[in-house]
C-alpha cells in the first residue's frame, strides 16, 4: 500500500498537480478527506455602503495547473472542475473528491476547456485537441471529426430545451440529436468559425460567442453582430491590436499558452456570454471589456467603468442576482452602473477563466492553481 501511494504521488507530480518546492497544500489524492485549504486571517474589511464580498473557501490544484471550466450540479451537490491535467468531481457537502478522470479513466485528452450537461444528465468534456468526451452512468463515449464532430478543439456546450446539445469548436458548431446520435454542422452561418461560448435564451434562441463577433440562431434564421455594430469598448489601455482573420493560424490566442504572451485588443473576440430572462445579452471580450445588448444597441464597460481587466474570460450571476466577470486581473461584480473588483490578495492579479454559481448562491471561480468560493461577508456593517 505504501508503494502504491508513493507511485500515486509520483504520477501527480509528473502531471503538475504536485510541484517540487511548492509549500502550499496541493490537491490530495482521491481518498483524501478534504480539498479545502485554510485561508490566512485577513485584515478587517473597510466599512462600505456596498455589499462586502470575500473568498470563503479555496482548494489548490497545483501551481502550474489551469482551471478552465466549472460545472455545478445542484441535484447531485457536485462541482466538476476541468483542468489542464484532467477532471475532478467534488462533493460540495464534504469538500472531498468523489472521482478524478484522466486518460486512464476514459478521457481522450486531459486538457479540459469546457464542461456541459445534456438533457439526459450526461456530462460532456471539451478538450484541447482531443475532441469531446461524454460520461454517463459510468460509460464513456468520445467524439472525433471521424464521427462528425466539427473539430478536435472543443470550447463550449449548451443544452437546448428541445433536447439537443450544441457543441462549439474551432471549426464551427455541431448540434447533436441525443436520440439518433446525428451531428449537424453549422459553419458558414456563423460570423466566425472559432466558437468559445454558447447560451440559449428563454425563447429558445441560441447565441454563439466567436472570435469575430456574436451570432444568434432562432431555429430558422441567423443574425450576427460585430465590433462595427458596437460590440466591445474602445481601446482605452492602448493595447496592441490583434486582427481577426476568421480562418487564421491556430496558435493565435491559443488558450493553452496565452498567459505567456502579450495582452492584445480584439473587441469582437467573445469568450463569454450571459443571457438574461429579459432578453439582455452580456458578452465578455478580448480587450474590449464587457458589452451589454438590450436588443437594439450595445453598451460597453471597460476600466473606466471599474473593470479590473479588459480581457473577460467568464460571466455569471450568483444566487443573489449579482453579475460577475472573470478577467485577466481578477473578478469584479456589477452594481447596475459600475463594476467593483473583489479586493482579495488571492485573486486580484489572477486570470479568472471560469465562474459557476453554487447551490447556496455563492460563486465558484477558477484560475491557475486554485478554485475559490466567493460570497457575501456575514454580519456586514449597516
Amino acid at each position: 500500500m505504501l508503494l502504491k501511494y508513493l507511485i500515486s504521488l509520483a504520477i501527480l507530480a509528473g502531471a503538475g498537480i504536485l510541484e517540487a518546492g511548492d509549500d502550499r497544500p496541493a490537491l490530495p489524492p482521491p481518498n483524501a478527506q478534504s480539498v479545502v485549504a485554510p485561508l490566512p486571517k485577513a485584515a478587517p474589511p473597510p466599512i462600505l455602503s456596498l455589499p462586502l464580498y470575500q473568498v470563503l473557501d479555496r482548494f489548490e490544484v497545483g501551481a502550474q495547473v489551469y482551471v478552465r471550466s466549472l460545472l455545478v450540479e445542484e441535484d447531485r451537490q457536485a462541482l466538476w472542475v476541468g483542468t489542464s491535467v484532467g477532471v475532478h468531481e467534488i462533493d460540495l457537502g464534504s469538500k472531498t473528491i468523489r472521482q478524478t478522470f484522466t486518460r486512464e479513466q476514459g478521457l481522450a485528452n486531459e486538457y479540459i476547456f469546457a464542461i456541459g450537461r445534456d438533457s439526459e444528465g450526461g456530462k460532456w468534456f471539451g478538450t484541447n485537441a482531443g475532441g469531446a468526451s461524454r460520461y454517463h452512468e459510468g460509460r464513456w463515449k468520445t467524439y472525433f471529426p471521424m464521427h462528425g464532430l466539427a473539430d478536435y478543439w472543443v470550447y463550449s456546450f449548451a443544452s437546448h430545451p428541445d433536447g439537443t446539445l450544441w457543441i462549439g469548436t474551432w471549426a464551427g458548431v455541431n448540434r447533436l440529436n441525443l436520440k439518433t446520435g446525428a451531428l449537424e454542422l453549422f459553419l458558414k452561418e456563423l460570423v466566425n468559425e472559432w466558437v468559445y461560448a454558447i447560451q440559449v435564451d428563454d425563447q429558445g434562441r441560441t447565441w454563439f460567442g466567436t472570435e469575430g463577433g456574436i451570432s444568434r440562431f432562432d431555429g430558422q434564421t441567423w443574425h450576427s453582430w460585430t465590433h462595427a455594430d458596437g460590440l466591445g469598448a474602445p481601446n482605452a489601455e492602448k493595447l496592441p491590436v490583434s486582427h481577426n482573420t476568421g480562418l487564421g493560424t491556430r496558435n493565435r490566442h491559443d488558450l493553452g499558452v496565452m498567459n505567456g504572451g502579450e495582452t492584445t485588443y480584439n473587441p469582437g473576440y467573445v469568450f463569454a456570454l450571459q443571457v438574461e430572462k429579459d432578453g439582455t445579452v452580456w458578452a465578455g471580450t478580448w480587450g474590449g471589456g464587457v458589452s451589454r445588448f438590450d436588443g437594439k444597441q450595445w453598451r460597453n464597460y471597460s476600466v473606466t467603468e471599474g473593470l479590473p481587466g479588459t480581457v473577460v474570460y467568464s460571466l455569471a450571476r450568483d444566487g443573489q442576482g449579482t453579475l460577475w466577470a472573470g478577467t485577466d486581473r481578477g473578478v469584479a461584480w456589477f452594481d447596475g452602473n459600475r463594476w467593483h473588483p473583489l479586493m482579495d490578495g488571492h485573486l486580484q492579479q489572477s486570470h479568472v477563466y471560469t465562474l459557476a454559481t453554487a447551490p447556496g448562491g455563492d460563486l465558484w471561480a477558477g484560475s491557475r492553481g486554485n478554485v475559490f468560493r466567493i460570497g457575501l461577508l456575514t454580519n456586514q456593517p449597516k
